[in-house]
């Protein structure tokens, strides 16, 4: 068995959070990339899927519709490659990769489960921490919208100001004409 190093944990994790989408309200893993995960082909993988139905309901796995799997190929570069693949992918909520743990029999599967887990739950504690941050944004754009109304009405009353003459301010000087010329004396 291989000894994973911390620092190679945590690459794994930071690799395998970039693989996780937001479809449907769920965070999912395609399953072609979980196949490059497990070292394996996707065809494999959905074969052992489909072997066991029973294991994957709705909720842990879900065939994305032709238009979703569209507008992931138009907003996401990775996914061009896929392009013109006849096959919908299958996309995989975290009990679902669970789940593969326990058709999935290899080392290798079972040192990528306990990776991607680790990753669902370091997100989950992120999502929870960032609602608290939202609500406070949130707070503070209340409270200072008030604030930066009255500025606008500053800036509003400083146009209007700019329309009427401008009266000099300070002391004003006349200066006396000067004739140049000669004198006559």
């Amino acid at each position: 068995m291989v000894k994973i190093t911390k620092t190679k944990a945590l690459a794994n994790e930071t690799f395998i959070s970039n693989l996780i989408l937001f479809l449907h309200g769920e965070k999912v893993i395609l399953d072609f990339d979980l196949a490059f995960l497990y070292q394996t082909e996707n065809r494999i993988l959905k074969q052992t899927v489909k072997r066991n139905k029973k294991r994957f309901p709705p909720d842990f796995l879900f065939q994305l519709s032709r238009k979703e799997w569209k507008g992931l190929i138009t907003n996401c570069d990775r996914f061009k490659q896929y392009k013109n693949s006849p096959v919908l992918p299958l996309a995989f909520t975290e009990q679902g990769v669970a789940m593969l743990s326990s058709v999935l029999k290899s080392e290798k599967a079972i040192e990528v489960n306990i990776a991607i887990m680790r990753t669902f739950v370091q997100m989950r504690t992120l999502l929870e921490t960032n609602k608290h941050l939202a609500q406070k944004i949130a707070e503070l754009e209340a409270k200072y919208d008030e604030n930066f109304q009255m500025v606008f009405e500053a800036i509003r009353q400083l146009m209007k100001d700019e329309e009427k003459p401008k009266i000099p301010i300070g002391f004003q000087i006349k200066e006396p004409k000067v004739k140049y010329g000669r004198n006559k004396s």
